[in-house]
């Protein structure tokens, strides 16, 4: 199935799906692989990055380099990071240009400076979707080498990362991710332009770093505030902090009367230097 995709300028250019060749890398389930067939996508997904303050790149899971050929033609030292020894052997054989710069590791698992030293670096990539929240938890590890990271989440994933308060779907990787980064929600992607098809729609998203790479608190006791809260959201602050062991005459803050998607990232800064002086 083709589509047309809205380009910047209001253009449209039309896409190009590849149909599977002989040769081509086999999609394996269990690393919940769909690769990308359509050029325009991947021509778009490049654009994201904005290439400027980072000498690199690094592409999680390029699988058969569709996105890759558009990477390798923006002035950037382009890397990837592939677990799929088959993706590998392809890549290999069809990008020369990426001779020594393809690292066949688990991102989850890998340490950035055994190439990248101090450097800073973007991350981008059409990532697995069983292991898309944990990428994100990883790269927040990493901050102050990324100031930039964009790539394709299933749709409901790049939602809730860049959601605000308010909302059913704003949760834990919101606030997270947005107490570091500002979040961009770019575009929509159907099913049709993948091989296999997934069984829902994709998002494009963009985070670029803020200034602020730490907080005005204890970081470790701001996850742990936010991730307490968001395991029973129903409840108000009161009853699903419990687990701090309180004061009661800090519990009767109007703050704790709240849900946690009533509270911004500025406003859970807020509670964790609330709770700080007594959490241990």
């Amino acid at each position: 199935m083709k589509k047309n995709y809205k380009k910047k300028g209001g253009k449209h250019q039309h896409a190009a799906a590849h149909a599977p060749q002989e040769g081509d890398v086999r999609a394996k389930k269990h690393l919940g692989q769909h690769f990308l067939t359509d050029e325009s996508v991947a021509e778009r997904i490049a654009d994201t990055l904005t290439y400027k303050g980072y000498p690199h790149v690094l592409e999680i899971g390029p699988g058969m380099g569709v996105l890759t050929k558009y990477l390798l033609r923006k002035d950037a030292d382009i890397h990837v990071i592939e677990i799929d020894t088959e993706s590998v052997a392809y890549l290999h054989e069809h990008y020369p240009a990426l001779e020594g710069k393809i690292h066949e590791k688990d991102f989850l698992k890998y340490d950035i400076s055994e190439v990248f030293k101090q450097d800073q670096l973007a991350i981008i990539g059409n990532f697995p979707y069983n292991i898309s929240s944990q990428i994100v938890f990883k790269m927040l590890e990493l901050r102050e080498y990324i100031p930039e990271f964009s790539g394709m989440f299933q749709k409901e994933v790049a939602q809730r990362i860049c959601e605000k308060e308010g909302s059913k779907t704003y949760g834990i990787l919101s606030v997270l991710v947005q107490a570091f980064y500002e979040a961009e929600y770019l575009f929509t992607v159907p099913p049709s332009v993948f091989n296999p098809p997934p069984k829902v729609d994709s998002g494009v998203l963009r985070l670029t770093r803020k200034e602020v790479l730490s907080l005005p608190c204890d970081e470790k006791l701001f996850f742990r505030v936010v991730k307490t809260a968001f395991q029973q959201r129903r409840k108000t602050l009161r009853n699903s902090l419990k687990i701090f062991d309180l004061p009661e005459n800090i519990k009767e803050d109007s703050i704790f009367g709240l849900r946690p998607e009533q509270l911004s990232t500025a406003r859970f800064i807020e509670l964790t230097q609330k709770i700080q002086p007594y959490a241990v």
